[in-house]
């Protein structure tokens, strides 16, 4: 929101107090609290008829600074808030130093600075005294605007060249400076400013990240009010927010999901290609049967077959109960499909239609959301008469589970919770809450009451949902896809920002709807989104209109389908080891270039390729006519598919078919190979290549897991005296390594096979 008419005028009606000199200080060992004038006081008589603005600093955790700032403190405190995870830590990480004017609280490497004889300004500092941003002399201050609203306003300032990351998943460029960002949950797509999971959290190309704790709206102006910074600003008495310390993305992202919740690991299976009934196509048992059919006929492994809205009754959505003129014997059905080793999801969704009978048990019982004057709150949006569960009601929660309960105990794996951002705000929740700030935070109970359950039901690493909505610690409920796009080239790029922004937002998992939702893709654009489908962290084919079945865009899709199927299910010992690490520490398996070359400029706008976990780049095609664009870092790079070497750094220009895309091994890196492509949740042990990559590092460990997340075995590799070394502990499976890339003798792969330490000459 913007309160400012250019640099030197409000807008009109708009009154602001910001924060001025310090008038009194508080310390203690580990926080302190100042009190600021909103005007110099120069005499006794100008501490009258004035407000003094609250400034508490304080540590949640190491490494990260707290900073909240209050004008009137009376406000009554209503829900809900964000759950944080302070640090074990925090109180002995965090110290307080006073030295004349100037008091330092340090946590970890970071420090907060504030000057008491100078302007009001604080500065943040990492471990090497480097300013990393600061609150300069308007950035602190509370302003009220014509309609009677009150809004506290914060601002950090932005160094030359420094770019902004995050803010959710938003398909608006992706460096956001130059933004206006609302966090604010809306159904509008991936072509406009609109997202559906609006995370009020950024990260910053200088090492930093900021966290606004507060689940309501926050409007963010990237540089795009007053341009050297980052103002953020919430219609409330209080505003928090938490600096989180680097120095590199990667340290940042596992500091800020320390504090707001680690992802889950999804079970290994969930990684598969996911097929769907798509959205408003007709399908029976016959269609479903013939899709499967189908693929197992063109040996395109399938893992999860998904059914979309229409499994359910027209006009009685959400009822949870199998249409009975299309699926007369839905637990025979399951069975058979289950029997073919397939899993199966199932769209839901929190609203509950008038012709639904749960809208009279809801009603009935207070399950549904009320108005102020005790009317269910309906309206005729998406489905008629619809209600909302209000997930705030323990009963309410317990009842909704009651009716998946049953579809479990029918054979279902897991769910695809759609939906839940369009929340109104003039009703009133079971437990009281602030409605505007239950509008973002509903995602957040709604999934975790599904993804509760499944862990009950299914046990604990067994529960996975097909999420669209989400707000700050969503990701601790994976996976998340990104919502309807359209069936275009654009769209797919569009797609891919969005992941990019989620990525850096905190999530460690991410998918899409492959050839896109809107329509029906050209097979140009369906054959290449197989590939990018097939190399996120989830695939799924799901459409609206029309199937996405792969022979319905040509035998080449067909084609296309199968290789980059069989090439995922062969990467899955190293994919899921980086799926444990998203797990133990917040860094996603989908990485933007800058989280793993941060130091190298040429990555930080790049939003059309990524790193899929540490060691693979990919990019992927975003033309019809197979040309692409992309930046190779530094050193001699692999391409797996064809062996050839790529060096960096540098931009490249190449000509790919459908069946190729620029898919790069890194420098030295040790890829852990599957030999089973056919499920993605096999014996990974069973025929395990260790692809050693040149020029080899001195030395690597590389990890490969069980399906739990936890060590299977784990191989150190040394290269040295012309030979590569591998000593294998906690397995004494036989396993191959294949050394490949430069550094070989004339340029050709060596090999290797045995147990325990295997030893290859190049």
């Amino acid at each position: 929101m913007k309160f400012t008419n250019g640099f030197w005028l409000m807008r009109e009606g708009v009154r602001a107090c910001h924060a001025t000199e310090i008038r009194d200080l508080r310390v203690e060992d580990d926080r302190f609290t100042a009190y600021a004038a909103v005007k110099h006081v120069a005499e006794r008589g100008d501490t009258l008829n004035t407000p003094l603005i609250t400034v508490e600093c304080f540590s949640p955790a190491e490494g990260v600074i707290g900073v909240r700032t209050t004008h009137h403190a009376g406000k009554a405190r209503r829900g809900p808030d964000f759950t944080l995870l302070p640090g074990p830590d925090a109180a002995s990480a965090a110290r307080v130093h006073r030295d004349g004017a100037v008091t330092e609280l340090t946590s970890g490497p970071l420090t907060l600075r504030m000057d008491g004889e100078g302007p009001w300004g604080m500065t943040f500092l990492d471990d090497q005294g480097r300013r990393l941003t600061g609150v300069d002399t308007k950035g602190t201050a509370f302003a009220t605007t014509p309609d009677g609203a009150h809004h506290m306003i914060a601002q950090l300032a932005l160094a030359v060249g420094e770019n902004v990351y995050g803010l959710g998943e938003r398909f608006t460029p992706y460096v956001k400076n130059g933004q206006s960002v609302d966090i604010w949950q809306a159904d509008g797509g991936t072509s406009s400013e609109q997202a559906y999971k609006n995370i009020p959290f950024y990260l910053s190309s200088r090492g930093y990240g900021v966290f606004v704790n507060h689940p309501g709206k926050v409007a963010f102006e990237v540089g795009s009010e007053s341009v050297g910074q980052v103002q953020f600003s919430v219609e409330d008495q209080s505003l928090e927010f938490y600096v989180v310390a680097g120095p590199t993305p990667k340290e940042v992202l596992s500091r800020y999901t320390a504090l707001t919740g680690r992802p889950a690991l999804p079970p290994a299976w969930s990684f598969g290609l996911w097929l769907t009934t798509s959205f408003c196509t007709s399908y029976d048992e016959e269609t479903v049967t013939s899709f499967v059919d189908g693929m197992a006929e063109r040996d395109i492994p399938l893992t999860v077959f998904h059914f979309d809205c229409f499994w359910m009754r027209e006009y009685q959505w959400s009822d949870f109960l199998w249409d009975p003129d299309v699926f007369p014997d839905p637990e025979g059905m399951l069975a058979r499909l289950k029997e073919r080793g397939l899993r199966i999801s199932m769209w839901i969704n929190p609203y509950i239609a008038q012709k639904s009978a749960l809208f009279a048990e809801g009603a009935e019982h207070g399950y549904l959301v009320r108005r102020p004057n005790g009317d269910v709150w309906q309206w005729d949006l998406w489905q008629p008469g619809m209600a909302l569960v209000d997930f705030t009601n323990p009963d309410a929660r317990e009842w909704y589970d009651s009716k998946l309960r049953v579809l479990l105990d029918q054979g279902v794996d897991c769910f695809k919770t759609d939906f839940g951002e369009r929340v109104p705000t003039d009703v009133v929740w079971h437990d009281g809450s602030d409605p505007e700030r239950m509008h973002n935070y509903y995602a957040q109970i709604y999934n975790r009451t599904v993804f509760e359950l499944l862990e009950k039901e299914r046990g604990h690493g067994e529960a996975v949902l097909f999420a669209r909505s989400a707000t700050a610690g969503g990701q601790q409920f994976p996976v998340h896809w990104g919502g309807d796009c359209f069936a275009s080239f654009t769209a797919m790029a569009e797609s891919l920002r969005g992941g990019l922004s989620l990525s850096l937002s905190g999530f460690g998992f991410w998918s899409h709807d492959i050839g896109g939702f809107e329509g029906t893709p050209d097979p140009e654009v369906f054959k290449r989104w197989l590939a990018f489908g097939l190399l996120s962290s989830h695939s799924r084919l799901h459409g609206n209109v029309s199937y996405r079945v792969p022979w319905a865009f040509g035998e080449e899709a067909v084609d296309v389908a199968r290789r980059f199927t069989l090439l995922k299910h062969r990467l899955m010992p190293y994919l899921y080891g980086v799926a444990a690490e998203a797990h133990r520490t917040g860094v996603p398996v989908m990485r933007p270039m800058l989280v793993e070359f941060p130091g190298d400029p040429a990555t930080r706008t790049l939003d059309r390729q990524y790193m899929l976990g540490p060691d693979v780049l990919v990019a992927p095609v975003f033309s019809a006519d197979g040309e692409v664009e992309f930046y190779v870092p530094e050193g001699t790079w692999t391409s797996l598919l064809t062996g050839e070497l790529i060096t960096g750094p540098g931009w490249h220009q190449e000509r790919h078919g459908f069946d190729s895309l620029p898919l790069l091994v890194r420098p030295g890196a040790v890829l852990p190979w599957g030999a089973d492509d056919q499920r993605p949740d096999g014996d990974w042990l069973d025929g395990l290549t260790l692809r050693v990559f040149g020029p080899a590092a001195a030395e690597r460990t590389v990890c490969v897991p069980d399906l739990s997340g936890a060590p299977a075995a784990v191989f150190r590799v040394v290269r040295e005296d012309g030979t590569v070394r591998v000593t294998a502990r906690g397995t004494d499976r036989v396993y191959r390594v294949s050394v490949e890339g430069p550094g070989t003798t004339g340029g050709t792969g060596r090999t290797g096979e045995g147990s325990g330490t295997v030893t290859v000459a190049v």
